[in-house]
């Protein structure tokens, strides 16, 4: 984090928070308005935070959400207001629409809790075990942009790894899967986040190339659980291009023959964006994709503007609600009252629901008094490298609940 700012006009509210980052080793600017902020910084790092509050004089938050992105200033948004939950996300949806990169929003009176939740999904503890690793480096890993040419070497190269995110059932604790997640092992910056790699490899047709190689990983990493008599299927995430190439069915299919494994062992999971191309092809791919055997989950589900429709045409197996609602619902009625809907809706329609961006107890126990099936999230466990998950299985004590 390179750079963090405070904008509110009650100065007491900036100065807690200034005195609470303090504490943390994290350096802050407060602002009493977001005329002083732009006056001093007409060019912002966009690996920096921006704390913003709402209600102001002279400009209010929505204003500065508005030149932010007219300036395109690509700081991260923290966003707060004593105003109820309603506005702020409707101020959160706005700020999305202008491709700002909003991390939560928070309530005033503040909890100090929450901040800190917050600000751990934007500072991953990788981040902290690799500041002496990378400090001899005059480029650190968070400012390297990649570009194809190297993107094209770390695949030739097989630089990509997989880390995983465990999924357990609510109800008994048991654990019932894992998400497969890309990271990039750079040579000299080390761990890259997808977001860095991701968006090249749709931009230059790379996604299938890539995905290829992480589903070869994923299906190594599930015969790994096998011999060691942990039975659990294993998430990968298939973008837009994968599920407009009518090869992706017989090449899953082969790979899982050749390693004899069962189709249920490898979960499919598909955002609605990537619904959005090609339809007619994506489900014509999808359907033999469930006559093999696979189970599809419809990922990130909520976000997208044509949700029901994608319910109806494609015969899905699990829903898996966004993060984004299920991360609020303890302190924001409306997350709440989406995410309930989304359990109702899947189950109504025979399909298994999944929660992610779990990340407290509380939010965890209203998920079982929903009746949620499975959860996923940090309160479970952290994403992990293949060594640490077989150690963490290994050691993990049901139920966590």
């Amino acid at each position: 984090m390179n750079n963090i700012y405070i904008i509110d006009d009650e100065k007491a509210m900036s100065e807690l928070l200034q005195l609470y980052l303090e504490e943390m080793d994290m350096d802050a600017k407060t602002y009493t308005s977001g005329l002083d902020f732009f006056n001093e910084n007409q060019t912002i790092d966009k690996n920096s935070l921006i704390i913003l509050d709402l209600k102001m004089p002279e400009m209010d938050g929505v204003e500065v959400i508005r030149l932010l992105a007219q300036k395109e200033l690509t700081a991260s948004l923290i966003l707060v207001s004593g105003y109820d939950t309603g506005v702020l996300h409707s101020a959160e949806q706005l700020a999305q629409a202008h491709h700002l990169n909003v991390i939560g929003s928070l309530v005033k009176p503040i909890e100090l809790s929450q901040l800190k939740q917050l600000l751990a999904t934007i500072i991953p503890i990788y981040d902290i075990i690799s500041k002496s690793s990378s400090s001899s480096s005059s480029i650190s890993h968070k400012n390297y942009q990649p570009d194809i040419a190297a993107l094209k070497y770390a695949l030739d190269q097989k630089q990509l790894i997989l880390f995983f995110q465990p999924q357990i059932n609510i109800e008994t604790g048991k654990v019932i899967g894992a998400e497969a997640l890309v990271r990039w092992q750079h040579e000299r910056y080390g761990l890259i986040n997808p977001d860095k790699f991701i968006p090249l490899a749709e931009r230059h047709g790379l996604m299938e190339q890539l995905t290829q190689q992480v589903i070869n990983m994923a299906i190594v990493q599930i015969s790994q659980l096998i011999n060691l008599h942990f039975t659990i299927p294993i998430s990968v995430n298939v973008s837009a291009e994968n599920i407009s190439s009518l090869s992706l069915p017989e090449f899953i299919s082969r790979l899982l023959q050749e390693n004899k494994l069962d189709p249920t062992m490898l979960v499919l999971e598909i955002t609605e964006t990537a619904l959005m191309c090609e339809l007619v092809t994506s489900l014509d791919i999808l359907t033999r994709l469930r006559m093999k055997g696979f189970d599809l989950s419809i990922d990130d589900f909520g976000t997208g503007y044509s949700s029901l429709s994608h319910l109806h045409r494609i015969p899905f197996t699990e829903l898996k609600i966004d993060q984004s609602f299920v991360k609020k619902m303890d302190t924001d009625d409306n997350s709440r009252a989406i995410v309930k809907t989304c359990i109702m809706l899947g189950h109504e329609l025979n399909m298994s629901v999944i929660a992610e961006g779990v990340e407290s107890k509380e939010v965890m126990n209203i998920l079982s008094e929903l009746g949620c099936d499975n959860a996923q999230g940090y309160y479970i466990s952290r994403p992990m490298p293949s060594e640490q998950l077989l150690q963490w299985l290994k050691n993990y004590e049901q139920p966590i609940i």
